[in-house]
């Protein structure tokens, strides 16, 4: 049977809001099923029945002056704005259906009459539905994603199609639950030129993602509003839109069942999140598509996410190291007075960064030649002792230099690669040098030109490793350009405007109506930052012959499979660190694992508790750098005194043992796009009580952290999922049912626990990760309550290209049964110049054994702790070998 007609079979089965037994085109309502027809500043009862909405005071839910709390008095009728099936077919993927529009228009012009609902089972989790006008072409983010040219054979999913007013809902075979449903009556399916929105009912209120935001990792489901569009500007909590741009959400069912939502739309959007649970979304340009991610597991549905946008990039192993940077060195000798502060208090650090301070009169690609004159020099010193360097730069290139002075804006203009105005000139702004031009990186000749004036400032001025892509939002301070914009035109003043901070499209960033290669800023700018960190990492990529790191401030979906990410110019309070947690989630469902916030805070001075306190949990951020702002008290790990000291190095030294832990999750993340830090509900999704914590989070499967997140804490309340566990340091087995429970807030340990059934590849720590990867490996083994255990471990040179394939690199995998241990190579490609395998903890051994044997050989020593029921021995042996070892 041909699709389009079990579509319209299974139509009359549609599962929709109680409401719609009610006639269509009447205003009988409840407060819980409304949909904003006002979200325009001024509603008033006059305007609303205009737009032909209907106007009815909520009825509950005010406050004590009376006021309704975000029910909207203005709403869509039922049916009054939609469209209704009116054609259709069977595609080589799935079906359409074309759909004309029925009753009022758009309230803001400009309605399209007759657009066309694309269905393709593109494969048994993921389904895609593209809503586009078929008689003209619209904008359409131009990311790479998959093209199918054929039908999934088996699918986890049903399709459904109600014909009028048009809806579809997406059901999960195996449960009946339906994750997407459009099928409301009351929710004003609208499609115009600068005016597109639809909203769904959702299976749960367990929503999360949609970001760039500062909030809690469960987003709030009781009238919130959630506004992307990128923007510079210091992280305020909330809503409000901010560098990247992520319309993607994880959502949980009532089972535990895990499903995702990607709209593939870069245009300035609202989402509107209320009680019903529904979501809304309004955007002002393109075109409506989303992809359907069916997991189950939410892990599982960031795989498929990341199908469809990259797989994260894999960082070099020197990047998973202790990052130093501040705005405000000024000098060299301040500079190095710091980095001689790390030396003499022996704190580990493999990089040290450099902030726009460096450069000349604030000019890309130059040296300060007064202050920085021996910058060059200390980065070969660096770089000789095994450290590593990285610097800023800015997309913003100086047009006030004398011709023939500066190269990055002679070659750009020669190269004619720069975004231009209305008028086709070079569109002229302010940032940090004064009077500035911005490259467009979607130009294939601006990776050209970028990659020209990397390449000449590495191989004639300074070397250094990664580079840090700042502003690139793109901020401007003007706003617009030098010469305005033409605020006449609808580019510039749409007719409905997002809840954007100030109000104004190109507020604090260039003209709506600047012209790129791919069209109007009005459609791609929030891409520019994505589009800038592609052409930053193939150059890097290219001059240096191997992984480098490139670390962005705005990005969209795909940015991880270049570049990484840091939650941008946060504040040195207690409030930002907690709030960095979910920073961190959230970007590691995005795709970008390799992510990080300024620890201490970057704006106000920082204190030494706060500093500690950020240092511990910084150390398990995938991503740690600490950074801070210009004419703020030094922050750096030797600044306070043995207080910070003391915290920072027993932080470094428990990242630096568990970086081969951490370098394996980071491939298994470019392999396969899994989660490198993780929230505890994407490993216990069947228990609702991990939905909501965000002060807690997971490397991986094995290792839970549960950090300090408040001033004068005594202790921490955690949350201990079930099963069993063991406290990191004296591995004390806990057996939980699933409970709270106080952990105390040490100064010189951060609170983790083992997983039981994991094993934990490690390393003896060092100064540097150059130092650390020629000592032993060890192994820490975390029985489950079987006696089980399993895990893996990635080795590689630390900066091989892996573009072409992972030939040259080793992965192996463990097992633990019946107290004996077996290693087995999946891969084996690569040997390190010490392939030591020495030191074995094995938690969980409940009576001491008589004999311990490796290989076959019998250990003439092993020490067993009766107390807390751990085994522990030294006896070297090659990583690379099939080892095994029992204990009986």
């Amino acid at each position: 049977m041909r699709l389009a007609i079990i579509a319209t079979i299974l139509a009359a089965t549609i599962l929709v809001p109680a409401c719609i037994a009610v006639p269509l085109d009447t205003c009988d309502v409840d407060d819980v099923h409304r949909f904003d027809c006002f979200p325009d500043e001024g509603a008033s009862e006059s305007k609303c029945q205009e737009r032909g909405c209907c106007w009815v005071p909520a009825s509950q839910n005010k406050d004590q002056y009376g006021v309704p709390l975000n029910v909207p008095y203005c709403f869509y009728g039922r049916g009054s704005f939609s469209y209704n099936k009116c054609g259709g077919a069977d595609t080589d993927t799935g079906f359409y259906v074309d759909l004309c529009m029925k009753g009022k228009g758009s309230p803001y012009g400009d309605s399209i009459a007759k657009i066309r609902a694309e269905f393709s089972m593109e494969t048994q989790t993921r389904l895609r539905v593209k809503i586009y006008d078929p008689a003209n072409q619209r904008y359409e983010v131009p990311i790479p994603v998959p093209k199918v040219t054929t039908k999934a054979s088996s699918t986890d999913y049903d399709v459904t199609v109600v014909e009028s007013p048009f809806g579809f809902k997406v059901t999960r075979k195996s449960t009946g639950t339906v994750i997407f449903n459009t099928a409301i009556p009351t929710q004003g399916f609208i499609f115009a030129d600068q005016y597109l929105q639809i909203a769904s009912v959702l299976p749960s209120s367990n929503i999360y993602g949609l970001g760039e935001h500062v909030l809690g990792l469960k987003l709030n489901t009781s009238w919130s509003r959630l506004s992307l569009f990128s923007r510079d500007i210091a992280t305020p909590e909330g809503g409000v839109n901010l560098y990247g741009v992520h319309p993607f959400y994880v959502g949980v069912e009532k089972d535990g069942n895990a499903h995702g939502v990607f709209f593939k739309n870069s245009n300035a959007m609202d989402i509107i999140l209320q009680p019903t649970p529904a979501i809304t979304y309004r955007t002002i340009g393109g075109i409506l598509e989303f992809y359907f991610l069916m997991g189950p597991t939410p892990d599982s549905v960031i795989q498929q996410y990341t199908d469809v946008v990259g797989k994260p990039v894999m960082p070099p192993y020197w990047s998973l190291g202790f990052h130093l940077c501040r705005y405000g060195y000024n000098t060299m000798d301040n500079l190095l007075k710091v980095h001689q502060r790390m030396v003499d208090n022996q704190i580990p650090q493999d990089t040290q960064w450099n902030d726009i301070d460096y450069m000349n009169s604030h000019l890309d690609f130059t040296i300060d030649p007064t202050n920085f004159a021996d910058l060059p020099s200390f980065s070969q010193k660096l770089r000789s002792s095994g450290m590593h360097y990285i610097l800023m730069a800015d997309p913003a290139i100086s047009s006030s230099q004398s011709p023939g002075s500066y190269k990055p804006y002679d070659d750009g203009i020669s190269m004619d690669i720069f975004v231009k105005d209305i008028n086709g000139k070079p569109l002229q702004g302010v940032v940090w040098p004064g009077h500035t031009v911005f490259p467009d990186f979607f130009n294939p000749n601006a990776s050209v030109y970028w990659y020209n004036q990397i390449k000449n400032f590495y191989d004639n001025t300074i070397k250094f490793d990664g580079l840090w892509i700042d502003m690139n939002e793109p901020s401007n301070f003007v706003r617009g350009s030098l010469d305005g914009c033409p605020m006449d035109n609808k580019l510039e003043t749409p007719p409905f405007v997002p809840g954007i901070i100030g109000g104004v499209l190109s507020d604090k960033t260039i003209c709506m109506t600047a012209k790129q290669y791919t069209g109007n800023h009005y459609d791609v700018h929030s891409l520019y930052g994505h589009s800038e960190s592609i052409a930053t990492m193939d150059a890097m990529k290219k001059v240096l012959g191997k992984r480098s790191v490139v670390i962005t401030r705005s990005s969209y979906p795909g940015t991880g499979h270049h570049a990484g990410h840091w939650l941008g110019d946060n504040h040195s309070q207690f409030e930002d660190l907690y709030r960095s947690i979910s920073g961190i989630l959230n970007f590691n469902m995005f795709g970008v694992p390799f992510v990080g916030a300024d620890i201490c805070g970057f704006l106000g001075d920082t204190n030494e508790e706060l500093c500690q306190r950020w240092m511990q949990l910084g150390a398990f951020y995938p991503f740690m750098r600490n950074h801070n702002n210009i004419n703020q008290k030094d922050q750096d790990p030797g600044a306070f005194g043995d207080g910070l000291i003391k915290t920072s190095k027993a932080a470094l030294a428990t990242r630096y043992t568990l970086l081969p832990y951490l370098y394996t999750l980071h491939f298994e993340s470019f392999m396969t796009g899994s989660t490198v830090a993780r929230p505890l509900f994407f490993q216990f999704p069947k228990d609702a009580n991990t939905y909501g914590v965000d002060a807690q989070f997971m490397w991986g499967d094995g290792l839970m952290i549960s950090p300090v997140v408040s001033q004068g804490a005594g202790n921490v309340n955690a949350y201990v999922p079930a099963g069993r566990w063991y406290e990191y340091y004296a591995g004390t087995p806990v057996d939980s049912k699933g409970s709270s429970v106080n952990l105390p807030a040490d100064w010189e340990k951060i609170n983790l626990h083992l997983r039981g059934g994991k094993i934990i590849p490690t390393q003896q720590p060092a100064l540097t990760t150059t130092a650390s990867r020629k000592l032993p490996f060890g192994l820490i083994i975390a029985l489950d309550e079987n006696g089980a255990a399993e895990g893996t471990m990635y080795l590689d040179d630390g900066d091989q290209l892996l573009d072409n394939g992972v030939d040259g690199t080793t992965y192996m995998n463990f097992q633990v049964s019946g107290g004996k241990f077996t290693q087995k190579f999946t891969r084996k490609g690569y040997t390190p110049d010490n392939h030591t395998l020495k030191d074995f903890t094995v938690l969980g051994v409940s009576s001491k054994p008589s004999t311990v044997k490796i290989n076959g050989q019998q250990l003439s020593s092993f020490n067993y702790d009766q107390s807390n029921q751990v085994l522990k021995f030294s006896q070297e042996v090659s990583i690379m070998d099939e080892n095994t070892i029992s204990w009986a």
